[in-house]
């Protein structure tokens, strides 16, 4: 099989390039985070040394650079993503908090005993908790598109899914233990002539594949930085200008408000964005953000999937093969980079170890999946992932350290 066609960029990441544990590692764990490119963490030095101050607060210079600073970052994400306005970008600290935000801020208000949101089998904890949450204080009720025998989302099953008292659709678009991309766009179409809002939880496909919210159609989209080769500890939530208007704070206090009344009168917030992002703004995380989504956007988003995808498929492939493993990976289909396998007789808490001392990188447990989880009959999972920076050696390395984990514990 041919060398995926991406050029070699591991030595744009300098945790590969430093002696220590970085020196040959085979790192497959980016559907958990991502490393981070020189041009990331440059640009969030040059903000701490440089460019650093209060956002939208001061009048003196450098407090003017670093708003503008912040408000190009965001810009920049928008373009990335393909809003049509700039407002409609929300910094959050995570996917996590932007899907919370939604629950709280939209959909609260609007259920009522009896009303329904769907979420599917495939759901990441961080798109399921919120809304079981939600449902279960307001009254409504919390329906769930379930698998097909092919481990796809049986969406004709789902009796229900489009009629008068469903209030939001929320979907994963990439599974981040099956791999399996979901039409999310078809998914939108068949929503919005029903009326119905839908969240796409984009966190596992931001990092290898082009997202475009207005060609998708969503209400809302949640992502994080850190999964796209960005910083931790900032995310954000897209939504279009008419959701955005029905919103209302998740979080209150500094920086999202016009005018406090007294005692319990009410108080006035600032207009979208600003009165979803309360307190300090995390300028260099945005920065850095930014940052990251430049870098995708040289290298090419559609040679990143090519690339993400030969590796993928390889890793299928060579994998099929060993005695005893099970892959979880929906047959002839191939969607995000990740690949969740179990082995006969071996714990796939095992399998992450021995794969750990070949200094292969892989992730094993439930995967904050755990509904998914069950319905498949499992307690866990082992689960490689691939980003840009790796290539096939890294998928040799991880058949050689699976090998070795069966013949300590099986063939012995």
């Amino acid at each position: 099989m041919p060398e995926p066609a991406l050029r070699s960029v591991r030595e744009d990441f300098p945790l590969f390039a430093t002696s220590g544990v970085g020196q040959g590692l085979h790192y497959l764990d980016n559907a958990a985070t991502t490393q981070k490119p020189r041009s990331v963490i440059d640009a969030m030095s040059r903000c701490y040394e440089s460019g650093y101050a209060p956002i939208h607060r001061g009048l003196y210079p450098l407090a003017s650079q670093a708003t503008d600073d912040y408000e190009r970052a965001r810009a920049t994400l928008a373009r990335f993503f393909g809003a049509a306005r700039t407002e409609e970008v929300i910094f959050t600290r995570s996917a996590t908090e932007s899907i919370n935000l939604v629950a709280e801020g939209w959909a609260r208000p609007r259920l009522r005993p009896g009303d329904r949101i769907w979420v599917t089998r495939m759901e990441h904890h961080a798109n399921y908790l919120p809304w079981q949450r939600v449902c279960r204080e307001t009254g409504a009720e919390l329906r769930i598109v379930e698998l097909d025998g092919n481990r796809c989302l049986d969406w004709c099953g789902a009796e229900g899914l489009f009629d008068s008292k469903t209030r939001l659709i929320a979907v994963t678009q990439v599974s981040n233990v099956l791999g399996v991309e979901n039409p999310t766009d078809q998914l939108c179409a068949a929503a919005r002539a029903h009326g119905i809002p839908v969240l796409v939880d984009a966190a596992q496909a931001v990092g290898h594949s082009a997202i475009d919210v207005r060609a998708i159609g969503c209400d809302f989209m949640a992502c994080s930085a850190h999964k796209m080769y960005g910083p931790a500890g900032i995310g954000l939530l897209y939504a279009c200008s008419d959701r955005l208007a029905e919103m209302q704070p998740l979080l209150v206090g500094g920086g999202m408000v016009d005018r406090v009344g007294e005692g319990t009168a009410d108080s006035h917030w600032a207009d979208p964005p600003a009165c979803f992002e309360a307190g300090s703004p995390n300028l260099p995380g945005a920065v850095g953000f930014a940052a990251a989504a430049d870098y995708l956007s040289h290298l090419g988003l559609d040679d990143i999937r090519d690339h993400a995808r030969a590796l993928t498929r390889r890793a299928v492939t060579a994998l099929a093969d060993l005695s005893g493993l099970r892959l979880l990976v929906p047959p002839g289909v191939l969607g995000g980079p990740i690949v969740s396998f179990t082995m006969e007789g071996v714990h796939p808490h095992d399998l992450a170890q021995i794969a750990g001392e070949s200094q292969v990188a892989i992730r094993a447990g439930h995967h904050c999946a755990q509904p998914l989880l069950d319905r498949l009959g499992l307690a866990a999972t082992a689960r490689a992932s691939f980003g840009l920076y790796n290539d096939v050696g890294d998928v040799d390395a991880l058949v050689d350290a699976l090998e070795r984990a069966r013949g300590l514990f099986v063939a012995g």
